[in-house]
């Protein structure tokens, strides 16, 4: 459908291009912008590079050359909505570059002009000219597009020195109008012609009728004429020859029904091709135009609309109907029975449209925003060409009526049924659809879940925005040709299913009540691009977290992601965003979190079992118990020194593995020699028939020092580790430095057994001696472990045996 052309957009469209042109080359130092700020005059010290210069709305009422003399780059001058009373041109004489110039909507009646050669943009509206100031200089601005101007009067003469200028568009502001010269806009040659009468005049036809003979695209605003029908001037037919218009705008008509008519004949005839009139309020019957005089001439329109004509598309809107004594079917026949491609009539509180008698050339229709009930076009088979179909804002009720309506409408490919009270309650009843329907707005009705049953099967777009619906029943509507479902403002409590939905590829479920989405809504859905699924109060908990997975899995599929994404409740996460929100998957899982307490507590006594095994616990008890034992004996049988207990300098530890170098390093370098080492040594100073425990601690206690030799195979030998267990007491209970450790070959920390733990300590903790593999640093070695262990013992019997 070709849009209509206003006039008033266009206009905006240039002004708009041409202060972007200048605004996309220029920075914010090139633009100087003094609007609404009380200024009484122009402004000193303004940037002499300035190209975009905003005085408007200010309270300026002069202008000299001095003010702008300096501004040799200007392109722009806005002083619009001030109190300028007189205007000469000759202050811009230095503004060569001067391209858009706004003088409207200020107090103006004398103009004394100069040519300004590259002037493209000229407002002068809303003044107080009595006259057009046009002047002869206007004629020598060739560059010229725009020309807006205001006057009480226009006279033939008034355009006769711009005639020649090929203009793109002129407004005329014509407020207090009092005399108009026929002929007198002929003269122009502008492509769009913009006419605003004053509210509360009669409007001078002449106007019309020499505007449409003078622009291709006409707006006129405030077409209001009060006089006798009878002083109506007609149109003549003579005129249809030189009307070029074939856009009309016509905004703010009252006018009797009669003059209306004429005017309308008088258009069909003509080549305006499309036909907007906004604000249209028709009085009558008047008292000269009886019920005889008024058939006659809604027969002579019949007769009219059944012709040819040029007119393609025609468009009312906010239409006040103040004739209230004739019959409204002959109205609604003859807009049925119009031969043309686009009708509309918005806002007219029309109740109902005839259906054609014969094959219609409608394409479009728009009965949006009047009184249209389920009775429309009803066994109407006559709009075989309709494409596009708008009725919202209606008082439809029926879905299932609709779909018949729809049935004979065999090339319709868009229906818009929004705003409506459309209902379907089922109850078995069959739709039937026009099979080219493509696209269905049935957006802010009152439809519920059954609405599913009766929606027509090719349909690609489907809008069902703001209605009741709480759930999509599976298997009841297959639409394989559905592309986009828009289902937002609703009631549904998850994400639909695309069982019948097959090509589905976006669909809005936002504004609904889910609170927590299924998280398997794209596997079901493989061919949705994008899912529209936020500003839902969701719930944060457990059950949200697969869904916002989801959306990490998905590519960008979820529109609006985060912001639109909220926690509604708990109440102590509302406004979170769903990306910030996070829980552990032991928190959502209630089986996983017994389990794993289950757990914890199996492995916390296993833990503890095997540790007693690992570190050897119950023997730890039976040691600490033999050694608290032996402790206690010789606490009471102590003797008089420590010296007199002592037999041995030093208890040797050792794995049986090291014991070639003990026999054979260690032993022969101690004991022999000047100073005589006694060491104790379990193969020969172990006595029969004890227990190995208590030799080790017999041993120990009767030993100055403990000499422990490490190594790997060391720290896999029990009893080197229980002697180093009693030697470790040793040091602890008597506060002594009894312990020497020597490293006979290096062992990694990792090679330590766990429950070696003391030894890890004494080797983190204390100096251990290590054996040197340099023979010339032995000497060195066996002197400073004499020097350890070197004390005097006393001679006892046991020493001397």
């Amino acid at each position: 459908m070709r849009s209509l052309t206003n006039i008033n957009v266009l206009t905006c469209a240039f002004t708009f291009t041409l202060w972007n042109n200048i605004q996309s080359t220029v920075e914010d130092e090139f633009i100087a912008n003094y609007s609404s700020s009380l200024l009484a005059n122009v402004p000193k010290n303004i940037p002499v590079r300035t190209q975009v210069f905003d005085l408007s709305h200010n309270r300026i009422s002069g202008l000299s050359i001095s003010e702008f003399i300096n501004l040799s780059d200007l392109q722009v001058l806005n002083l619009s909505h001030n109190l300028i009373t007189v205007l000469d041109f000759s202050v811009f004489i230095f503004n060569e570059n001067l391209e858009y110039l706004d003088l409207s909507h200020n107090n103006i009646s004398e103009v004394s002009c100069l040519t300004l050669a590259y002037l493209r943009h000229l407002d002068l509206s809303y003044n107080k000219f009595t006259a057009l100031p046009i002047c002869q200089e206007f004629g020598n601005m060739f560059h010229l597009e725009y020309l807006g101007l205001s006057a009480t009067m226009i006279r033939t003469s008034d355009f006769r020195y711009i005639k020649h200028l090929q203009l793109h568009t002129v407004f005329l502001n014509l407020g207090n109008f009092s005399l108009y010269e026929p002929q007198s806009l002929t003269v122009l040659t502008t492509r769009n012609l913009h006419i605003a009468f004053a509210a509360n005049q009669n409007f001078i036809f002449s106007l019309l009728y020499d505007g449409m003979s003078t622009a291709e695209n006409l707006k006129i605003v405030n077409l209001r004429y009060t006089l006798s029908y009878k002083d109506f001037p007609s149109p003549s037919l003579m005129l249809l020859k030189k009307i070029k218009t074939t856009t009309l705008t016509l905004d703010a008509v009252d006018l009797q029904w009669a003059i209306i008519l004429q005017i309308f004949m008088l258009i069909w005839y003509s080549p305006v091709e499309h036909l907007t009139v906004r604000n249209l309020t028709f009085r009558g019957p008047l008292e000269e135009l009886t019920e005889y005089a008024f058939l006659p001439l809604l027969s002579s329109v019949e007769q009219l609309i059944s012709l040819d004509g040029s007119m393609k598309a025609l468009t009312l809107e906010h239409v006040r109907n103040k004739v209230y004594y004739f019959n409204q079917e002959i109205l609604y026949r003859q807009f049925s029975e119009m031969n043309i491609a686009n009708l509309t009539i918005a806002d007219a509180y029309m109740p109902h449209m005839l259906c054609p008698n014969r094959t219609s050339s409608f394409q479009y229709l728009n009965f949006s925003h009047n009184a249209l009930t389920d009775e429309l076009f009803q066994n109407c088979g006559t709009l075989v060409d309709l494409k596009l179909l708008i009725l919202q804002k209606n008082k439809f009720e029926s879905l299932h009526k609709v779909s018949f309506m729809t049935s004979r409408m065999k090339s319709l490919k868009y229906l818009d049924m929004s705003n409506n009270l459309l209902r379907h309650d089922g109850a078995g009843v069959q739709c039937q659809w026009a099979e080219s329907l493509a696209e269905l707005d049935l957006s802010s009705n009152q439809l519920v879940d059954a609405v599913f049953e009766c929606l027509p099967v090719n349909v690609k777009k489907l809008s069902l925005q703001n209605n009741q619906i709480s759930s999509v029943p599976s298997g009841v509507a297959e639409l394989k040709s559905l592309e986009e479902l828009n289902l937002a403002s609703n009631r549904l409590a998850d994400l639909p299913g695309c069982s019948g939905f097959t090509s589905l590829q976006f669909l809005n479920v936002e504004m609904n009540s889910i609170l927590t989405p299924s998280a398997d809504f794209f596997q079901s859905c493989p061919r949705v691009g994008e899912l529209q699924a936020g500003h839902n109060p969701f719930k944060c908990s457990c059950e949200l977290q697969a869904f916002i997975r989801l959306e990490r899995h998905s590519g960008g599929k979820l529109f609006g992601w985060p912001a639109a994404y909220v926690c509604e409740y708990p109440e102590g996460l509302r406004g979170t965003e769903l990306k910030d929100f996070h829980l552990s998957p032991l928190a959502c899982n209630t089986t996983l979190l017994l389990v794993t307490a289950l757990l914890l507590t199996l492995l916390l006594v296993a833990a503890v079992a095997f540790l007693c095994i690992y570190l050897d616990v119950p023997w730890y008890v039976r040691m600490t118990w033999q050694w608290t034992q032996t402790k206690r004996r010789a606490w009471h049988n102590r003797p008089a020194d420590q010296e007199a207990v002592l037999q041995f300098h030093a208890f040797i530890s050792y794995s049986e593995r090291d014991a070639p170098w003990v026999k054979n390093e260690l032993i022969p370098n101690l004991e022999r020699g000047e100073g005589c080492v006694q060491l104790c040594q379990h193969e020969r100073n172990f006595i029969p028939g004890k227990s190995i425990v208590e030799n080790i601690i017999n041993c120990i206690e009767k030993s100055y020092r403990s000499i422990f030799v490490l190594s790997p195979n060391f720290v896999q030998s029990e009893w080197c580790h229980y002697e180093l267990y009693f030697a470790h007491h040793k040091l602890f209970s008597e506060n002594s430095n009894s312990l020497i450790l020597i490293l006979l070959e290096p062992i990694p920390p990792y090679l330590i057994p766990a429950r070696y733990h003391k030894l890890k300590a004494l080797m983190a903790k204390r100096t251990y001696m290590e054996w040197p593999k340099e023979r010339s640093k032995r000497a060195l070695f066996w002197a400073n472990l004499r020097a350890a262990i070197s004390i005097n013992l006393p001679i006892s019997s046991e020493a001397n045996e």
